[in-house]
C-alpha cells in the first residue's frame, strides 16, 4: 500500500508522516532527504549546476539509501547531517526544478515502492510520483500556524528571524511551490484534505490512521 502526504511548506507533513508510518509499520519514505542527497553529490562532483544533461546524469548514478533508523546514504557515505548544510539548502531547487533529475529520482522513489509499504511526503507525491496511491492526503494549517512551527525550528537551531518574515517567505514559498515548472503544489480531487491550524500531530496522524485502516479493511479511503 502506498499513502501519500502532499501540502504546503510548514504544515508538518514530514512530522506527521514519520509518526504514521511508525504506527502502520510501513516504510516513511523522505523525499526531501532524496533531493537533498542528490544535490549534494553534484556539488561534490563539481557538477554544472545549470546543464540539466549532466545534472541528470550525476543523479541517476547517485545510490541514495533512506535507513530505517533516519540515516541518509549516497554513494555508500553517510550524509545524514551534510545534506542539511546550507550549501546543499541553497541548491537543492536547481534539483527539484529540473525535469529530467527530478524524473531520475522519481523512478528510484517508485522502485522502493514495488518492494514497501509506503507513506510517502512532498510537494507532488499524490499528484505527480504516485498518482495511483491507495490513500491520499493534504494536510494544511493557517498561515499563522505554520509561520509559528517554522519560528520554532528557526529558534530553536539559534537563528534570530521575526515572525513576520518567517510569514513573508512562506507566502513566497507557497507561490513559487504552486508555480514551479516540476513537481508543482497541487491539491488532487481524490487527496482527503486535513487542516491541521488546531489539531496536535497526535490528532492529526489518528484522523489519517483511521482513514487507512480503513482502506485496509476494505472500506472506502
Amino acid at each position: 500500500m502506498i499513502v501519500t502526504i502532499d501540502g504546503p511548506a510548514a504544515a508538518g507533513k514530514s512530522t506527521v508522516a514519520r509518526r504514521l508510518a511508525r504506527r502502520l509499520g510501513f516504510r516513511y519514505l523522505d523525499t526531501g532527504a532524496m533531493y537533498r542527497a542528490a544535490t549534494w553529490k553534484a556539488l561534490r562532483c563539481g557538477a554544472d549546476l545549470e546543464a540539466p544533461e549532466t545534472l541528470a546524469e550525476v543523479v541517476r548514478n547517485a545510490d541514495i539509501q533512506l535507513k530505517a533508523d533516519g540515516r541518509v546514504l549516497c554513494d555508500g557515505q553517510d550524509v545524514t547531517q551534510v545534506i542539511r548544510s546550507p550549501e546543499v539548502t541553497g541548491n537543492i531547487y536547481r534539483v527539484a526544478d529540473d525535469a529530467a533529475a527530478r524524473q531520475a529520482l522519481i523512478r528510484q522513489q517508485r522502485k522502493l515502492a514495488a518492494t514497501d509499504n509506503l507513506v510517502a511526503e512532498g510537494r507532488d507525491q499524490g499528484s505527480e510520483v504516485f498518482p495511483d496511491a491507495e490513500v491520499k492526503f493534504y494536510l494544511h494549517a493557517s498561515l499563522k500556524v505554520r509561520a509559528g512551527r517554522r519560528l520554532d525550528e528557526l529558534r530553536n537551531a539559534d537563528k534570530d528571524v521575526s515572525l513576520a518574515e518567517v510569514q513573508r517567505q512562506i507566502v513566497l514559498r507557497d507561490r513559487r511551490d504552486r508555480s514551479r515548472p516540476v513537481g508543482s503544489l497541487r491539491r488532487t480531487g481524490d487527496m482527503i484534505f486535513i487542516d491541521s491550524t488546531d489539531l496536535s500531530v497526535e490528532q492529526v496522524v489518528q484522523v489519517m490512521l483511521d482513514h487507512v485502516e480503513d482502506r485496509l479493511a476494505g472500506g472506502p479511503s
